[in-house]
């Protein structure tokens, strides 16, 4: 396996995270996101995180972003601050070499050193083989199925809840 480097994002990075992002929009179930977004809107996203409890880390190799992981709110209101919502993607051309899973153990060790994170959560299509069995390899327990919440590519899905309690 080719090494890479985990560091926070910055502005920088926009257009990998973008494109990333942007390919699974098109692409996938794994987001339910439709319109592919821009890269400002990437930087709103990119500029509410790393500060709080919310960073936002990237995998780079040889200079280039091969991946990302985030932890957001969970919800607006603030009885929830301690509670974040866990993203994952990895460029189609660097899956199944362990960045998902770097990215994941790299971002839970920050949250249970920031002294505000409890619970992290992710909300994953529940056709998502490939995630599902990552957070099950990171000790995350399944907690729920929401049966037909979105139409995506022309197909109605679930969603599965995961949580880890730190």
């Amino acid at each position: 396996m080719n090494e890479f480097i985990i560091r926070r994002a910055c502005e920088g990075d926009i257009k990998a995270l973008t494109d990333i992002y942007n390919h699974e929009i098109l692409h996938s179930s794994s987001t339910f996101a439709i319109t592919p977004k821009t890269e400002s809107e990437r930087l709103l996203w990119l500029r509410s995180h790393n500060k709080d409890n919310h960073p936002l880390i990237v995998a780079e190799q040889n200079g280039a972003v091969i991946g990302y992981a985030s932890l957001s709110a969970y919800r607006d209101m603030e009885a929830y601050r301690g509670t974040v919502e866990l993203s994952v993607y990895v460029h189609r051309g660097h899956r199944g070499k362990g960045v998902g899973e770097a990215l994941c153990r790299h971002i839970i060790n920050m949250a249970k050193k920031d002294g505000v994170t409890v619970t992290v959560v992710s909300v994953i299509t529940s056709d998502n083989q490939t995630s599902i069995a990552l957070h099950e390899k990171l000790g995350f327990v399944f907690c729920g199925e929401i049966k037909n919440v979105g139409i995506k590519h022309g197909r109605l899905l679930s969603i599965k809840n995961y949580q880890l309690l730190l």
